[in-house]
């Protein structure tokens, strides 16, 4: 008998959060979230309260947990785009049918409830959180901003009704042994020059911040406004962006452009691979974890590629290409092997067509499904 449940109790909240712990122990490419950022969702004065509803359900097998997902109404989202939506997302489950058709049937009737006429997803709260569904790739590493998943979830997803909405490609990057086309190093002079552009400096971290912090966001909304599934950033938002990253961020993997009035123009945030470091504790901060984690921060073999922003007016004038002789400069000089692009639309040529300097090679796709209800 399969039973769903909306997750209340602490011991409900305790199963939702360690669900896929259980079910992915042992593979080896499965990086978990940290733990303390998913018990965060389910207290009072969360981030997203103020522009989310969400709704958390757990599914039982005769007793046993099997699944589990989350609904979110995301009402910026929403607004943005003239649309009644309701995302899904940590949903996580045996190989079963059923467990898969009253997990969903459980976040549509929610949805329908609210007034919504379309589920969509994996997508979270924002385009912070990780998103799409794993369609290619199983065989590969995640990293740690991006969800495993097993390959039967699309089969199950799809035969509920579920269509492709978008795809995302990832791509590995490493400087080439031979045949780098060194030109692009002239090419970001000429740039930085026709454009009076300079590179910020910064002493550390904190001041790094302290100068650049707020035009960074607002790069960044101007950047990824017409993007799928973003939304505007909040007040809120950034203070939990620099707080979680600010302790990871190297400098050497931080490029940031400045015109000649000291206004970010474009900007391009790498963190060190830390997925490897957490794997072993399920995301929980334990002394060995942040043992691991200082290591993978000092001398990391490989870096993600987290944030990419540019002017789009400068976009279209070629300045992205001083983003990749950054990247470049990074995996010549630093000792980095390689360098996980993260998610790129499939359709978002601009940003794809920047690998091509690069040993590029496009290892994982993810999907974001949508069906309507109405």
């Amino acid at each position: 008998m399969i039973e769903i449940k909306p997750v209340q109790t602490s011991k409900e909240i305790k199963e939702f959060i360690e669900f896929p712990l259980k079910l992915y122990k042992g593979n080896p490419y499965f990086v978990p979230p940290l733990y303390g950022d998913e018990k965060k969702m389910f207290r009072k004065g969360f981030v997203y309260e103020d522009t989310c509803e969400s709704v958390f359900f757990n599914a039982y097998k005769d007793g046993r947990i099997c699944g589990r997902i989350q609904g979110i109404l995301q009402k910026a989202a929403n607004e943005k785009n003239n649309e009644k939506r309701v995302r899904f997302t940590r949903f996580d489950s045996i190989d079963d049918s059923e467990v898969a058709g009253k997990l969903f049937k459980a976040v549509e009737d929610w949805a329908l409830a609210k007034g919504m006429d379309t589920v969509v997803g994996p997508l979270g709260y924002s385009d912070l959180e990780r998103e799409g569904l794993l369609i290619e790739g199983f065989d590969q590493l995640s990293t740690f901003e991006e969800q495993y998943n097993a390959e039967y979830y699309g089969r199950l997803i799809e035969d509920l009704g579920y269509k492709k909405e978008v795809d995302w490609v990832e791509s590995r990057l490493r400087y080439p042994k031979e045949g780098f086309d060194e030109r692009i190093f002239v090419l970001e002079e000429k740039l930085l020059k026709r454009f009076k552009l300079h590179f910020s400096s910064a002493k550390n971290v904190n001041d790094f911040l302290d100068k650049y912090v707020d035009m960074f966001f607002e790069l960044l909304d101007r950047s990824y406004a017409n993007i799928y599934g973003t939304v505007p950033f909040t007040a809120r938002m950034k203070k939990m962006m620099v707080d979680n990253f600010k302790l990871i961020v190297d400098l050497r993997f931080v490029t940031v452009l400045l015109d000649e009035n000291e206004k970010v123009v474009a900007l391009g945030l790498c963190f060190p691979s830390i997925g490897k470091a957490v794997q072993k504790s399920g995301g929980r901060l334990t002394i060995p974890t942040l043992m691991r984690l200082l290591k993978a921060i000092k001398k990391p073999k490989s870096i993600d590629l987290g944030l990419i922003g540019v002017e789009p007016e400068l976009m279209n004038l070629g300045l992205g290409t001083a983003i990749v002789a950054e990247v470049a400069k990074i995996l010549k000089n630093t000792g980095v092997e390689y360098a996980e692009t993260n998610l790129n639309l499939e359709d978002n040529t601009a940003i794809r067509s920047m690998w091509k300097y690069f040993d590029s090679t496009e290892h994982k796709r993810r999907r974001s499904y949508v069906k309507k209800l109405i």
